[in-house]
């Protein structure tokens, strides 16, 4: 069926331009030489696509976006901007504008984000295998997630199954250990890409270096070590969703780099000629305000907003009390299965602890330690409280006006200074780790800031903690 494009403008040289050369590609136009008649033209019949001039006689894009979004919240909305208010322009895009074209115009562009507009409004038509028998879109089932009961964690979900349907970008924010790649990747089997590609990026491991090679791949000989042709993410991710981990973390370069990509749909290979037409749908993470890194210069502000289309947040694990005892179990009955062990549970003041701690590695951390805690639980016994690490038990004690319990195996027990070959290095010791403790649970634990508040790298941390451990083995 031909797609019929509303064409706003008071250049009638432009106007008729469009015109001709879209009509020429197979669509269907209709003209209007300002904003009032654009609007009253598009609320008359029905139009796949606008493209409409932000600067008209009568009133500015912002007012047309205003007025069409009330006729047809669906509207597809491209905007004509000359450089100098490409500012304005991403302002529009956050009232509902699909994307901008800047002035003056290249009428392969024009098509080329025109032909993206209509794809991606088709891909946006939830199938029906895609809705529950209510009516609704159908939730996240799979057996290797837990998505919680808590009231933070329900709209977490609601907003994923949302947006799922829609090809908009997304941005996850959330702490480090939260789950942002399995909401990506939750996103992406419920969207109507989910039988292509989902590939994951950390750009946090990303040197300015080997990030265009990552990200577009390269041709043989492009640099040195480059002994044969390789394809970029973005490639291996062609129809299906690409997913942006620790976004914030990419050079400006590869920011300025990865805007042209996406507003061109095509790129090339480092040290190729051939332009490569892409599409992906892209998803970024991050654990710090991209708002406030771009406020800071850190990160591109049109590309932020190319990525912000729509954003969750994804809660912390101290916000989710109510999740912490399914979650237990759930970590529990997976730790059970890979270790081919029956664990019938926890013990009560297990449960206490985990109620009590901070969690500051969220999920990744909660996992880790009941798979630890299972592994060193016989078989058909319950999970005790000597089974988990010593900064747990430590931060327990602590909140609980108690010492660390001496059974506990990695718990540190300064000996009597009588029996003390150095009492002098003893007493320094003791003082050292009392220090660290004192930090650790003024930030809750995460080594990172306590490294950072020490003034000692995290390895040295590390390696003190050991040492500390050591001197209460027998």
């Amino acid at each position: 069926m031909t797609k019929k494009v509303l064409i706003i403008d008071d250049d009638t040289d432009l106007c008729l331009l469009l015109s001709r050369f879209l009509t020429k590609n197979g669509f269907e136009t209709a003209t209007a030489l300002s904003g009032q008649k654009g609007i009253a033209l598009y609320g008359s019949e029905p139009f796949d696509a606008v493209i409409c001039d932000f600067r008209l006689g009568d009133m500015d894009g912002i007012r047309v976006i205003s007025a069409l979004k009330k006729v047809d919240p669906h509207a597809s909305i491209l905007i004509i901007t000359g450089y100098s208010d490409i500012k304005t322009a991403v302002e529009v895009i956050k009232l509902g504008a699909y994307d901008y074209i800047i002035k003056p115009l290249i009428p392969d562009e024009v098509l080329g984000i025109l032909n993206k507009l209509i794809r991606d409004k088709e891909k946006a038509t939830v199938s029906p295998d895609n809705r529950s028998e209510k009516g609704g879109q159908k939730n996240i089932i799979n057996p290797d997630v837990y998505t919680g009961q808590s009231a933070a964690a329900i709209f977490l979900y609601q907003q994923a199954n949302i947006v799922a349907g829609t090809n908009y970008s997304v941005v996850l924010y959330g702490e480090s250990g939260t789950g942002k790649e399995v909401i990506a990747r939750a996103i992406h089997d419920l969207s109507p890409r989910s039988q292509k590609p989902f590939v994951a990026l950390d750009c946090g491991t990303l040197s300015k270096e080997l990030a265009g090679s990552e990200l577009f791949g390269h041709m043989k000989g492009a640099f040195t070590g480059a002994l044969q042709d390789k394809e970029g993410h973005f490639e291996l991710a062609e129809g299906g969703t690409l997913f942006l981990d620790e976004v914030g973390n990419l050079s400006v370069e590869v920011q300025a780099a990865l805007l042209r990509v996406i507003q061109e749909r095509k790129f090339k290979r480092v040290g190729g000629n051939k332009e490569i037409p892409t599409d992906v749908r892209i998803i970024v993470a991050s654990n710090e305000n991209l708002t406030e890194a771009y406020r800071r210069g850190r990160f591109r502000e049109d590309l932020y907003h190319r990525f912000n289309e729509f954003s969750i947040y994804l809660p912390p694990l101290r916000e989710r009390r109510d999740d912490i005892a399914p979650l237990a179990e759930f970590f529990l009955n997976q730790s059970a299965k890979e270790t081919g062990k029956t664990i019938p549970g926890f013990e009560e003041d297990v449960l206490n602890i985990f109620l009590e701690y901070p969690w500051p590695g969220n999920l990744r951390e909660f996992r880790n330690v009941v798979r630890r805690a299972v592994l060193l639980t016989a078989d058909n016994t319950k999970i005790v409280a000597k089974t988990l690490p010593q900064e747990i038990v430590d931060y327990h004690a602590s909140h609980n006006g108690h010492a660390v319990k001496s059974d506990h195996p990695n718990s540190y027990q300064p000996h009597d200074i009588s029996t003390e070959k150095d009492p002098l290095k003893g007493a320094a010791s003791r003082a050292e780790y009392d220090t660290i403790m004192s930090v650790l649970q003024q930030v809750n634990f995460n080594k990172k800031k306590a490294a950072e508040l020490l003034k000692i790298d995290r390895k040295t941390l590390y390696n003190k903690l050991k040492n500390f451990q050591a001197l209460n083995q027998p």
